[in-house]
């Protein structure tokens, strides 16, 4: 949108989507939000089509059940037919819309080029008449006169003669209906979707309302039996995860950046180095924007453009990381230190993009101490336990007031080796929100006893280290002040949660299996059981059981079990020792690599928890849309488990009247609740076939991946009112939030001293306000330049009073409003406009600064800030 308004001096006002696979509800709120009045959308389930097509509801107004005020209702058309091309859209029989569709390109033979012919006074007649009747029909569907036809397709317009092709044909068909109006009772006009919209408000003053989403998409046409569209929001995990990792990391340097600009500026310092790093960042929103496609995040484009997609991201991650330090070194660092030097460096590095990333060691010499440098991105406090590598033992860890901190030594290794070169070093960190924060790892003679970790595991041998103990032969227990956790000691997997404080035990089994796809019907796209396997789920395990290695790791911070299945599976639990919101999770962690084709080949690998839940007979489960609100789902039994599939982006969670299982992720994966108990997310698809839905291959690219999700075992309080509709809790939005932001941690290289504590905000945002994005705008005129001011994006998250309330978030205030001393860093003088979404247009002034802002829950609210 701030493309099109520097460059074409053009704000959108009218929305269209006509190829995204289903269409959930958070897009019409951002459409509205972002000032558009109506939308099209295309893809949606057959059955819908038919249901709107009976009811003549094919324009309906969409509204989210989370707003009371009907502030985001938009007026949305559904395109009646199966697909957008010219020969299913001119009206319902395929055969004569191909008449209509002129395109002919030399080389090229389409079943269009063959069949459609120009124009001419000696056709003319036939053709109008032809073509009206088809118009005629589709208008049928719809309780008004006005039709919208779309003309074109996918690649099309490529070349200057098919404009003139189309254009040329339909205005002799154009001309000659409308010099007949009294005969043929129609008008025909070229228009946009703005148009029509137009019209039909002309027309009609209500419309039907609906609330809810359009997934699982389904289509018929292609072999006249249903083809659910839930593969899509599992395949390519890797890329899904990168493409989060690029997220995390673009917001982080927005916010450094336009902070660290703007108090350059204050200073009078020199920006230009800035103005060169802003076009890293500029190329960088442009790469995760692109990659938002509706055929790239979905992981359902050929593998060598899937390929150019991830260096893509790959380039921008590295940018955006350099940048990062760039912003903190003009923040935190000292005048004396040269400044064209870079000496904060990040703490983990990627060979390239196929390559997880690795942790560099930081080499601790003599008597030197090294510094870690944290910058917490969340605009409120956070208490975490990082973890960084080292290549000594004997350290300690001080904060940046030189005080100690808790810490841990863990060993770096596998089920059979512990390595020694380096070390894992685990230390509480205590974070003011959006501040840089030096720690500090210090050199000592003798490790406290307190600080190692115990290793318990039967196949390790001896260690001079760390002390080895044998595992019990009954079933394994790991436990911290809130949680008891029962593991099955032949799998390693969990079996039981006891919530100490209330006593409660939980049934909690985790399970991984996988489905065996049918050939040609399950791919990048589809999403399909092998139906002559019945409910038979295939045993992923079966070449490694019993060859399973199972140890933990344990010392004063965490306690970690780890099972290793092979190259398939890394599984591991961790909890943790600490007080702080992470005591009350468990935090999951899987490494599976489905190694090279053809082996695991149609594989469709799931993690399942059986619960005791009692979530309904069809089961009932609710998921998130796009992190911005809940849908509850109920199964349905005919369909199949591929129809009860659903996108998942941030959570899932199943719930009875006590107790809610929420499972929180980091990237996008689908999930169901296919039994009474259970849920389950897909972690990984290999389908040797293509599913005939245009992608013309199989999914055989995967890589080794890493998959972090954390399991809340909630309570919810019977004395509160119920919500009207579903909302996480506080909890585990804080939770959700620290997962996909996680704290960027750099070195600084050598010994060089900067500021210890940097805050770039005076006080905490309320707990439920989440800080999207401080955006440096750019010049009206130079794209590539920016300007000193910024667009700040809130999310206000709602959340569920009556759920987790027996777990409090430290240091964020519950209030409705923000402090009115609220301020970034040095920048006290500020001006905040309130504009549309995407800040294209102005809304209002706000005198009051802060204070003045108080989005309802759920919405998302952009602020114009001007830095004097």
């Amino acid at each position: 949108h701030q493309w099109l308004k520097s460059n074409l001096g053009v704000v959108p006002e009218s929305g269209w989507s006509v190829d995204p696979f289903g269409h959930g509800s958070t897009v019409p709120h951002l459409l509205k939000a972002a000032g558009i009045s109506g939308t099209i959308i295309q893809r949606i389930h057959y059955a819908w089509k038919q249901w709107f097509a009976k009811k003549q509801y094919g324009d309906f107004v969409w509204i989210q059940p989370w707003d009371r005020i009907g502030a985001y209702d938009i007026l949305t058309h559904n395109q009646p037919f199966d697909i957008y091309n010219i020969k299913h859209s001119c009206g319902p029989h395929p055969h004569v819309c191909l008449n209509f569709d002129f395109r002919k390109i030399r080389g090229e033979f389409t079943e269009y080029s063959v069949r459609a012919v120009d124009i001419t006074p000696n056709n003319v007649k036939q053709m109008a008449e032809l073509l009206l009747e088809q118009y005629s029909r589709t208008g049928s569907l719809f309780p008004h006169n006005v039709v919208l036809i779309p003309l074109g397709d996918d690649f099309r317009y490529d070349q200057q003669v098919e404009w003139d092709q189309q254009y040329t044909n339909y205005k002799i068909l154009v001309d000659y209906i409308n010099s007949r109006k009294d005969e043929y009772n129609a008008e025909l006009v070229f228009g946009t979707a703005k148009d029509y919209f137009k019209e039909i408000e002309k027309r009609s003053e209500k419309y039907p309302t609906l609330s809810g989403d359009f997934f699982v998409y389904s289509d018929i046409f292609s072999e006249g039996r249903p083809a659910y569209w839930s593969g899509y929001f599992t395949t390519r995990p890797y890329l899904k995860i990168l493409d989060r990792e690029l997220e995390g990391n673009l917001r982080s340097a927005e916010i450094l950046y336009t902070i660290a600009l703007n108090a350059a500026r204050q200073s009078g310092n020199d920006i230009k180095l800035y103005e060169t790093y802003f076009e890293k960042l500029v190329k960088a929103r442009r790469n995760l924007g692109l990659f938002q496609h509706h055929d790239a995040i979905t992981g359902t484009s050929k593998s060598f453009v899937m390929k150019d997609y991830a260096l893509k991201l790959f380039e921008s991650i590295s940018d955006m990381s350099s940048l990062q330090s760039f912003a903190i070194q003009s923040l935190a660092g000292s005048q004396s230190a040269k400044f064209n030097s870079i000496y904060v460096l990040p703490e983990s590095d990627r060979d390239s993009y196929e390559k997880l990333p690795k942790k560099i060691p930081i080499i601790i010499n003599g008597r030197e101490s090294r510094s870690v440098v944290l910058f917490n991105s969340l605009a409120q406090p956070r208490q975490e336990i990082v973890s960084v590598r080292v290549n000594m033992h004997r350290v300690r860890v001080l904060d940046f007031n030189m005080n100690p901190v808790p810490y841990q030594i863990a060993p770096v290794m596998n089920a059979t080796s512990i390595t020694h070169d380096t070390y894992i070093l685990l230390f509480s960190a205590d974070l003011k929100p959006l501040t840089i924060v030096t720690y500090y790892i210090e050199p000592i003679d003798k490790l406290p006893i307190e600080a190692l970790s115990t290793i318990y595991c039967n196949r390790c041998g001896k260690d001079t280290l760390f002390p080895i103990k044998p595992m019990q032969s009954s079933d394994i227990q790991l436990e911290n002040h809130r949680l008891k956790l029962r593991f099955d000691a032949q799998t390693g997997f969990l079996k039981r949660v006891t919530k100490k404080v209330s006593g409660k035990v939980m049934q909690c089994a985790i399970q991984f299996a996988a489905y065996t796809s049918a050939q040609f019907h399950s791919g990048a796209y589809l999403f399909m059981p092998d139906p002559n396997l019945g409910d038979q789920e295939k045993d992923i395990f079966e070449s490694y059981t019993p060859l399973q290695k199972i140890y933990i790791v344990s010392g004063r911070l965490t306690s970690k079990l780890t099972v290793d299945y092979g190259k398939i599976l890394t599984h591991s639990v961790t909890i943790f020792h600490e007080d702080g919101p992470q005591a009350d999770g468990i935090y999951l962690t899987n490494v599976v690599d489905f190694d090279s084709p053809p082996k695991n080949r149609e594989t469709e690998m799931f993690m399942r928890i059986q619960t005791d839940i009692l979530n309904g007979d069809p089961p009932e489960f609710y998921t998130d849309l796009n992190g911005h609100q809940m849908m509850k789902r109920r199964k349905i039994e005919r369909i199949g488990v591929e129809g009860n599939y659903y996108p998942i982006t941030t959570m899932a969670y199943i719930e009875d009247n006590a107790h809610r299982l929420t499972l929180v992720v980091n990237h996008a994966q689908g999930a169901t609740s296919y039994q009474p108990g259970w849920l389950e997310v897909m972690l990984d698809r290999r389908t040797l076939y293509d599913d005939s839905r245009g992608m013309g291959e199989g999914v055989l690219d995967s890589r080794k991946t890493i998959l972090k999700h954390w399991l809340l075992l909630e309570d919810i309080s019977p004395d509160n009112d119920r919500d009207h509709y579903s909302r996480p809790s506080l909890f585990a939005n804080h939770i959700s939030n620290t997962l996909n932001y996680p704290i960027n941690i750099f070195i600084i290289d050598g010994d060089i001293k900067i500021k210890p504590e940097v805050k770039l905000l005076t006080h905490s945002f309320p707990c439920d306000i989440h800080l999207l994005n401080l955006r440096t705008n750019h010049d009206q005129k130079l794209a590539h330049f920016p300007v000193s001011s910024a667009l700040m994006v809130l999310h206000r998250q709602g959340y569920s009073c009556s759920v987790s309330n027996d777990i409090t978030l430290k240091h964020c205030p519950l209030t409705d409003r923000f402090n009115s001393a609220t301020q970034f860093f040095q920048l006290n003088n500020i001006n905040l406009t309130r504009t549309t979404i995407t800040g294209t247009r102005n809304k209002k002034s706000l005198e009051d600064g802060f204070e003045g802002i108080n989005p309802m829950p759920m919405e998302i609210e952009t602020y114009n800030i001007q830095f004097q």
